[in-house]
């Protein structure tokens, strides 16, 4: 797993991942598995748990735990994550093979689980797409919406997780959660977000069968890699569950839009050269899923809506003096621009369900 920054430790290893300790476990769980001394490095770009490079000189390994300080176990599940990846191991959709869970807070001081390392790039800006040039950049992406399909396409029943979520009414607890989250999070006045949030809740679509959805899926969560910039790992499992397969589509989609800001904390891949528009993802999901995907406005909206929301805590967050670093104090003008692309999209949505019923 490729970084552009991260931190390294050849001894005690960097915070949160004492090597010591880790180097015990394995041998213990998974005698043979370790040949030499541990090193250890802090993968940066993660937004929530944390993810470490291990090495002993021969093998290469991922460990991820929780964020240091962290409160609610049920944010930042270790078991749920592990269990997902080794559910879908061996499937179509590349994830990397999962090796141990430990659930015991002594070792490292939270749960944690082990994975082998897939070499690949998280490309996480258009500028960063456009060292590829157009038609690779074209292909990845497309590849992301394959992969997606084929996530959506797993049996979870088959793979052991017909009971990984609670499908019925996704779409009505996942709009209450994120407004309950925006609630927690009201520190000023957001012109249009209580609009967006009611106008969602009277035209919440009707779900398709239920899949695995990834619940952050874009390009920066996944790994690209070899000769044909294949997806090479689909990575950040911790907002997996079974739901609604179109919220993954949508949050894509968003991803996929041009956000119409210079210099932005935030960015999306839409500006690179040879990115597809987002017609041509919706329209290759839906060729290769067969899903009816005319409802999609409704969970861009969503995406947006919930980025809005997510937005608007990391600014409440700043305000408070509880955030530090680059970027922060720029991320409380980025939220207006997500409702107004919320109420927009929804507002195409509606006009056309006009002008079909006239």
């Amino acid at each position: 797993m490729t970084s552009a920054s991260a931190s390294e430790s050849a001894s005690a290893g960097p915070p949160g991942l004492d090597l010591e300790r880790l180097r015990g476990h394995l041998d213990r769980a998974r005698p043979g598995l370790v040949a030499g001394a541990l090193r250890g490095r802090l993968i940066e770009g993660g937004r929530s748990n944390l993810t470490y490079e291990v090495t002993d000189g021969t093998g290469r390994w991922v460990v991820r735990r929780p964020p240091l300080g962290h409160v609610l176990a049920t944010a930042h599940d270790m078991k749920r994550e592990h269990r997902v990846i080794r559910a879908l191991h061996g499937t179509a959709v590349p994830v990397p093979e999962p090796v141990l869970l430990c659930e015991d807070e002594s070792v490292l001081g939270a749960p944690f689980y082990v994975m082998e390392y897939v070499d690949g790039v998280p490309y996480r800006s258009a500028d960063q797409l456009a060292d590829l040039g157009p038609e690779r950049t074209r292909r990845a992406v497309l590849g992301l919406v394959d992969t997606l399909v084929d996530l959506h396409a797993v049996d979870p029943q088959a793979v052991g997780l017909g009971d990984f979520g609670r499908p019925e009414g996704f779409l009505d607890r996942q709009l209450r959660r994120w407004g309950k989250q925006l609630d927690s999070s009201r520190g000023r006045e957001l012109a249009g977000i209580d609009e967006l949030h009611a106008a969602l809740g009277r035209s919440l679509p009707a779900s398709p069968a239920p899949t695995v959805v990834h619940g952050d899926f874009r390009l920066d969560n996944v790994l690209i890699g070899g000769p044909d910039d294949a997806i090479r790992a689909v990575l950040d499992w911790e907002m997996s569950t079974l739901g609604d397969p179109l919220t993954d589509l949508g949050l894509l989609v968003m991803y996929s839009s041009d956000l119409g800001l210079a210099n932005s904390p935030v960015s999306t891949t839409s500006g690179a050269p040879g990115h597809p528009a987002p017609a041509e993802l919706i329209e290759r999901y839906a060729a290769r899923s067969g899903r009816d995907t005319g409802a999609i406005a409704w969970y861009t909206a969503f995406a947006w809506f919930k980025l809005a929301v997510i937005l608007e805590g990391i600014h409440y967050r700043y305000t408070l003096g509880q955030t530090v670093g680059a970027g922060f104090d720029r991320i409380g003008d980025l939220v207006p621009v997500f409702i107004e692309h919320g109420l927009t999209t929804l507002q195409g949505l509606r006009t056309s369900e006009n002008g079909q019923e006239g």
